[in-house]
């Protein structure tokens, strides 16, 4: 028996995990950012539902003055049994092209730990062989790679993740299959400038399974923005967030099941925290001396 699903966790701030899918993403705000997402799916559906958090950092940095990113994912899910664990570091190679963007290609390699340890309850007491009975743990290296470019006014990427089909539990002939995502979105400034529309995209597909999401967020003094979301087929998203002056996101988005699947819980609830900053310093005026006094 073969099953394909899709492997890759879902999230509903896309716009602001671009790390976790695509190496090339890192460095584009030419500040260093931290992200942290942690998506509760499915509450309500008993013990065992989705649990997923995401953190990941990402800075420019300019290695021999050659513009560069370089980033940390971390990512942590747990679903049934498993518990899944995965670490990658990425690179970006930043080029400035005509137009006033940026085009980036980027690499990333890790780890993925995965863990299951089962409690069945099988009726009539006996056990399946193709089902595993105790805890089963493997370690496998992990790797993607992305194109990302972006400019004042939208941004657009390419990438793949799995590339090397991770394994997992060997002896189950298990892995992981390679994962392409399109993503893009937009900023389009409305009459009234202190509000933006942003309509985004992505689309990933393991080339089995296919998941299309279509947001439209509206923003208001760049800070505060709210607005929904479609992932065909599964679920309708609304989404609000704001921005503190230090540089500080929050973000809440609610996920809302239009499967039979939304019978049996009470819907996905989302949290997003981000912070960007730099360790550029305003130089203090200069002061000169006369020469005779030095």
């Amino acid at each position: 028996m073969t099953l394909c699903a899709q492997q890759d966790p879902l999230f509903s701030h896309n716009m602001f995990n671009q790390m976790a899918i695509n190496p090339a993403y890192a460095g584009s705000n030419d500040m260093i950012c931290a992200t942290a997402i942690n998506r509760l799916q499915w509450t309500g559906f008993g013990e065992g539902s989705p649990n997923v958090t995401v953190v990941n950092v990402n800075a420019a940095i300019k290695p021999f003055g050659l513009s560069s990113g370089i980033g940390l994912n971390i990512l942590n899910d747990q679903f049934g049994f498993n518990k899944d664990l995965g670490v990658s570091l990425s690179y970006a190679v930043r080029f400035k092209v005509s137009g006033g963007g940026t085009l980036a290609i980027g690499l990333n390699g890790g780890f993925i730990n995965n863990t299951l340890d089962p409690t069945w309850n099988f009726p009539d007491g006996s056990s399946d062989n193709a089902v595993p009975q105790g805890k089963e743990n493997a370690i496998n290296f992990d790797m993607g790679a992305g194109v990302f470019y972006s400019n004042n006014e939208m941004y657009f990427g390419v990438s793949a993740t799995h590339l090397n089909e991770t394994p997992y539990y060997n002896q189950y002939e298990t892995h992981y299959k390679r994962h392409y995502y399109l993503t893009g979105g937009y900023y389009l400034e409305m009459p009234n400038p202190s509000w933006e529309f942003n309509p985004s995209v992505i689309i990933g597909s393991n080339l089995v399974t296919n998941q299309l999401t279509v947001t439209s967020n509206v923003i208001y003094n760049k800070r505060l923005w709210g607005g929904v979301s479609y992932r065909v087929g599964e679920a309708i998203i609304g989404m609000v967030g704001f921005e503190l002056f230090s540089g500080m996101r929050i973000g809440y988005a609610y996920d809302f099941s239009t499967t039979d699947i939304s019978k049996y819980n009470y819907g996905s609830h989302e949290f997003m925290l981000g912070y960007c900053f730099t360790l550029k310093k305003e130089r203090p005026p200069q002061q000169y001396k006369s020469i005779r006094f030095l």
